[in-house]
Order: C-alpha cells, then sequence, then structure tokens
C-alpha cells in the first residue's frame, strides 16, 4: 500500500437495522483502505452488505459504529458522536463521485452542463466550472461531444460523461456501483481502463462494486465481503 494519506480509510464499520430481537447486523466489522490513484473491486454475494457499505461511504446512511474517513478528513466516527460533517449533502456533492449502471445525465442539459453542473452548484464561477467540465470530456475522449444532448450519445459515450461528471469536482472518493452491467466486455473492459486512466491523472481513490467476471482479474486489489465482514486479497492485475 502507498504511504500516502488514504483516500478512503475504514475502520471496524458497523451497520445495524432494527433493534432489539428484530436488529439485523448488515455490517458487522469492515476494514477497508484505498490509496489516491487506487482502483479496487468490491465483490460478494447479494445480501453480503455491499450496498449497505457502499451507503454508508456516501453519506446516505448513517452507520452504527466505526469509523470513516475520506481524503485526510473523519467523516464519521462512532466514538466521537457520530458524524464528523455539519452538510452531508455538500459532502455529497463535493467530496464523493457517484457512477452508477445508468448515466442518469439531465435530458435537458448538454453534455458540458451535465458535467459542469456539480461545480455550478459548489459554488465555482460558469466560466471555471465549464472549462473543467471540457477538460474532464477531452481526457475521456468525447470533448468533440460537448454541445450535444444525452439523446444524442451512444451508451458508451453516455457512461464516459458520467465518468467525468463523477470527477468533476475533483473529489477525493468516487464510488462505482456495478458500471460495466449492463455492458459487452470490449466497453466493459473500456470503461474500467478509464476509471484506472481517471484515478492515476486525478488522484481518486475508486471502489467499484461488482459482480461483473469480465472485469474481476483487472483489479490488483479485492475486497471480498461476505455476511458483514471484508476479507481483503491480491487481485490477478492483468492488463486492461
Amino acid at each position: 500500500m502507498s504511504r500516502e494519506t488514504p483516500a478512503i480509510l475504514i475502520e471496524g464499520l458497523r451497520k445495524v437495522y432494527g433493534q432489539g430481537d428484530t436488529a439485523v447486523e448488515a455490517l458487522e466489522e469492515v476494514h477497508l483502505q484505498v490509496a489516491p490513484g487506487e482502483v479496487v473491486g468490491l465483490i460478494g454475494p447479494s445480501g453480503s452488505g455491499k450496498s449497505t457499505l457502499l451507503k454508508c461511504l456516501g453519506a446516505v446512511i448513517e452507520p452504527s459504529g466505526g469509523r470513516m474517513v475520506l481524503g485526510g478528513q473523519t467523516i464519521y466516527d462512532h466514538g466521537a458522536g457520530g458524524w464528523q460533517i455539519p452538510d452531508l449533502r455538500a459532502l455529497r456533492r463535493d467530496r464523493i463521485g457517484f457512477i452508477f449502471q445508468a448515466p442518469y445525465l439531465i435530458p435537458f442539459l448538454d453534455v458540458t452542463d451535465n458535467v459542469a453542473l456539480l461545480p455550478m452548484l459548489a459554488g465555482q464561477p460558469n466560466r471555471a466550472a465549464r472549462a473543467r467540465a471540457l477538460e474532464l470530456l477531452g481526457a475521456l475522449d468525447v470533448a468533440h461531444r460537448a454541445r450535444a444532448q444525452p439523446s444524442e450519445l451512444s451508451g458508451g459515450e453516455q457512461q464516459r460523461v458520467s465518468i467525468a461528471r463523477a470527477l468533476a469536482n475533483h473529489p477525493p472518493v468516487v464510488l462505482a456501483d456495478e458500471p460495466t452491467a449492463p455492458l459487452d466486455s470490449e466497453r466493459a473492459l473500456g470503461v474500467v481502463r478509464m476509471l484506472h486512466r481517471m484515478a492515476a491523472q486525478y488522484r481518486s481513490g475508486i471502489i467499484v462494486v461488482t459482480h461483473d467476471e469480465k472485469i474481476i482479474p483487472t483489479f490488483r486489489r479485492l475486497y471480498h465481503i461476505r455476511d458483514g465482514r471484508t476479507v481483503e486479497e491480491a487481485g490477478e492485475g492483468r492488463p486492461v
């Protein structure tokens, strides 16, 4: 592991739903670390706790125990009273990038404004936000589609734009939830290639939650989650 401050650090994370006899422990003991510029895979069977872990990391639900640190900043510490960030919505907007199976682009905005919207909402001047959007679109080889509407893009182009949007606010953390599930092998490996390139270029730590057997061999490190617990193992790290 890198000696840099981790992009993501999770220690002893727990999540319990319900109380008393009906309580269900979705996460029992999760430990996870991702370095800046690193892409790791998170795999496990349905019901193992992957979605719960992603929701905790994304500040969508509150854990029941443990500690989470993003980009060197403690965002949750159960021993210190829970959330350490006063505005979770701003945290999700500014410090965490999200990539989903579907691109979820805003249909009435062109490609540039889809990517520039989050920096604008964070208070960046329009010109700076659009410049950042064009930088990312260029890095992802879709700058020629900058003025296109989402409906005019191919599926692969839409996914590239969604990756650009996830990186728009320079987040230390990007959470990718099954980003290759609907894609064929060539396009799936293309998405993984872009994630590795963007992680290295922008120094984001990226977690890819996946069941996709096409891409699992590409990760150098994997976290298996079973029954709410994580186990780290070395991946194959095949060239993409």
